[in-house]
């Protein structure tokens, strides 16, 4: 199973042409986790939220019901049971602390489930041992 990180995901729903190519030629599935879903819908309800006159609002309901469409196409892995356990262990690991809680929590849920992290950031995700990590967009 492969899944994309936040920055993938995003590369991916603006049609990067190495991320969709690579896509298309694998055979695994490709998932997202909660975070990336979560992250993605607060940028959207964010441009809503800010939204300075009319045009500005449709604009941003129309990106928030794209994004919508787009983040059904994937299956969401929760941060539950053996992903919680993997967040847990990782928390304690005092080197981790400069990726951000929202990656740790990625790295966990991607452990957790035996997966490879698709993402830009290799360097960043390679702190976490166990952690399979691809670049496809480079």
């Amino acid at each position: 199973m492969i899944v994309f990180d936040t920055d993938t995901l995003t590369l991916y729903l603006r049609n990067h042409a190495k991320v969709v190519e690579r896509h298309g030629r694998t055979k695994d599935e490709v998932v997202i986790t909660v975070i990336s879903w979560i992250e993605t819908l607060q940028g959207r309800f964010a441009t809503l939220l800010k939204a300075a006159d009319s045009t500005e609002l449709q604009r941003g309901q129309e990106r928030l019901d794209q994004a919508r469409r787009d983040l059904a196409t994937f299956r969401v892995l929760p941060a539950m049971g053996p992903a919680a356990k993997q967040f847990d262990r990782l928390r304690t690991n005092k080197k981790l602390r400069s990726i951000g809680r929202g990656d740790m929590l990625i790295a966990a849920i991607t452990l957790a489930n035996q997966s490879t992290l698709v993402t830009r950031n290799v360097r960043h995700f390679s702190k976490v041992d166990g952690l399979q990590v691809e670049n496809w967009a480079d």
